[in-house]
């Protein structure tokens, strides 16, 4: 559908590896510069936002990134827009005020509340209290991964896979295989 321009799809994915994506301008910077590659009039309102910083010379506050992305996201006569949140519960929780998973929680909600016909939001997580007393008001549809028997039985086979596919490995006693499985399995909390 985004080749043929009947969609646009930015993705975002939480890494606590990388200090870029744990803060929220990390996360708008990339919606923004992945939509601006799909749509020729999403590119105008970012290029008038770097106008308007003496040609990215200035900074643009996070504030104003996020009213830039609104302001996107509300052109007429564009094709429904997908965005992809995975990992939130990766987005760290610190003493800053607000902090960055905050921040992030906080970009979702004013995104539901924008009420925008064509804006369909995916945010993936595991179910921290902090992330569902947010998200869960406004979902539309939910699905909850943990609450599902067949996902611990899909971790399973996969640890057992990775686990007697290795080549080290298969030469452990089974024992050993079989506990390495079972650990991996229950300490994996559903990721």
């Amino acid at each position: 559908m985004c080749a043929a321009g009947l969609a646009s799809l930015a993705y975002f994915y939480y890494d606590f590896r990388e200090d870029q994506k744990k803060e929220r301008r990390g996360l708008l910077a990339s919606l923004l510069i992945q939509l601006c590659r799909q749509s020729d009039a999403y590119c105008a309102v970012l290029s008038d936002l770097y106008s308007a910083y003496d040609s990215g010379t200035q900074r643009a506050s996070d504030s104003e990134l996020q009213q830039c992305l609104f302001r996107m996201l509300k052109l007429q006569g564009q094709a429904p827009t997908y965005i992809v949140i995975d990992g939130l519960d990766e987005c760290p929780v610190t003493s800053s005020l607000p902090s960055p998973r905050e921040g992030a929680l906080d970009i979702v909600e004013e995104l539901v509340n924008l009420r925008l016909p064509d804006l369909r939001i995916c945010v993936a997580s595991r179910p921290d209290t902090d992330i569902e007393l947010v998200l869960l008001p406004l979902a539309f549809h939910s699905v909850s991964l943990h609450d599902e028997s067949g996902h611990f039985h899909d971790i399973a086979e996969y640890v057992k896979s990775a686990v007697y596919g290795d080549r080290v490995m298969r030469r452990w006693r089974e024992a050993d295989k079989e506990l390495v499985t079972k650990v991996l399995t229950e300490k994996a909390d559903g990721m």
